[in-house]
């Protein structure tokens, strides 16, 4: 079977391949060595980091010991896996005291193979439209852009989802100028949740969110002027609840009469909220109004682990539980937007609460989220890991087996 190799940064940035040493991953704080069934060919989208102040670490070929990589140059490296690849294992390394905070992103373990990069990840869906870059598409949107603000100049909604389009590149912005897929239409300032991994608002201490939190308000005249033409295209869905926003259903009044609004216009296309689900009265009065998908995020279905990830305000785990119940009794469809950490998810003790849970409040479908967050911070806070995990392959495998009819990928689906 062909062997995997460590793969390093030198002082210059540029990749090295340690050959006297096999590629590890970290599961937790456990360190196995990358084997081909874990592992894909680096995809074309997906981004390469340098971990600086961390000591990438390797099996020696000879001893069959974990160790690290020889030379204090050397850096750690990971990738940032796209949309519709779940991340197996972290990048194993040693972090040095003067390491700094890590930006959100997706950290995942590389390796080499026969002189080729590979990620420690599987493919658990295929990209639907409007996730899917094309380069003829990209060239359009400076125009799109344009276009579509000076036919609604005062709409601060566009102004933002423009920002993003050209800024940020985010791909759910940019299909509200191209018309196709799912559009995101961020309508709230304020979050009553403070999740440890929030990428649009962090604490100075931390660093930096990689989105800005919008700071207005939008109107109801504003949501549905982005929203109407979005739908009308067919086959589309506009989202509330982007990662440049809090949490919507903390102005859900405003968002059932803009829904009601939405619909009195258009019966097409499917109205998504991507949410915390800790407001369940205003859940149940949005699916009464049109809301027709939603999709809760969870990292834990152990209180305590949920409370210190997700750090909410006013509500606990038991309101989300009762979110997906009134929503379920209202025919929308759910999906669960599960947080997935190696070492983390697929422990036994969280497998076996997420699973018990499940059963109490069913869904139909759960979203494979990778988590965006610096591991080492993330294990200070949510404790350190307690003995093996069975691995998120393992995971995947067996939250399909216990639950045959749950659909399980990365994307939010058109109704």
């Amino acid at each position: 079977m062909e062997k995997a190799y460590a793969v390093y940064a030198g002082p210059d940035g540029e990749i090295g391949i340690d050959e006297e040493r096999l590629a590890l991953g970290a599961s937790g704080d456990q360190w196995a060595e990358l084997t081909m069934d874990s592992l894909v060919p680096l995809p074309p989208e997906a981004d390469l980091f340098l971990l600086p102040g961390r000591r990438p670490a390797g099996l020696n070929r000879q001893s069959g010991r974990h160790e690290l990589l020889p030379g204090e140059e050397r850096t750690a490296v990971a990738a940032g896996v796209p949309p519709g690849y779940t991340r197996l294992f972290l990048p194993a390394y040693r972090p040095l005291p003067s390491a700094p905070h890590l930006p959100l992103f997706g950290y995942t373990a590389v390796a080499a193979v026969n002189g080729r990069l590979f990620i420690a990840a599987q493919k658990t869906d295929e990209a639907p439209a409007g996730w899917q870059l094309r380069t003829r598409e990209t060239r359009k949107i400076p125009a799109l852009v344009k276009k579509k603000l000076a036919a609604h100049p005062e709409n601060r909604i566009l102004k933002q989802l423009a920002h993003c389009t050209l800024v940020y590149k985010c791909l759910t912005a940019r299909n509200i100028f191209l018309g196709r897929g799912e559009g995101g239409v961020p309508v709230s300032s304020s979050c009553n949740a403070r999740c440890l991994g929030c990428i649009s608002l962090q604490p100075a201490e931390c660093c930096p969110s990689p989105q800005e939190r919008i700071a207005f308000q939008p109107s109801v005249e504003e949501i549905v002027e982005v929203a109407v033409p979005h739908l009308q295209a067919g086959k589309t869905i506009i989202s509330f609840g982007q990662g440049c926003e809090g949490e919507p259903l903390t102005v859900w009044p405003r968002l059932v009469r803009a829904v009601e609004r939405i619909r009195r216009y258009t019966g097409a296309g499917t109205i998504n909220i991507n949410t915390n689900g800790g407001i369940p009265e205003g859940l149940e009065a949005l699916a009464g109004a049109g809301l027709n998908s939603a999709r809760i995020s969870l990292l834990s279905a152990l209180p305590g682990s949920y409370q210190r990830y997700h750090r909410p305000q006013n509500y606990s785990l038991d309101q989300v539980g009762q979110s997906i119940d009134r929503l379920g009794a209202a025919g929308v469809f759910i999906s669960l937007n599960l947080l997935v950490m190696p070492g983390f998810t697929d422990r036994r003790e969280e497998m076996a609460a997420l699973f018990k849970w499940l059963r109490r409040h069913p869904v139909d479908m759960i979203q494979l989220r990778n988590l965006n967050i610096d591991p080492d911070w993330f294990w200070r806070v949510m404790g350190p890991a307690s003995g093996p995990a069975a691995g998120i392959s393992r995971f995947c495998a067996e939250l399909k087996k216990e639950f045959p009819g749950l659909l399980v990928g990365n994307f939010n689906r058109p109704l």
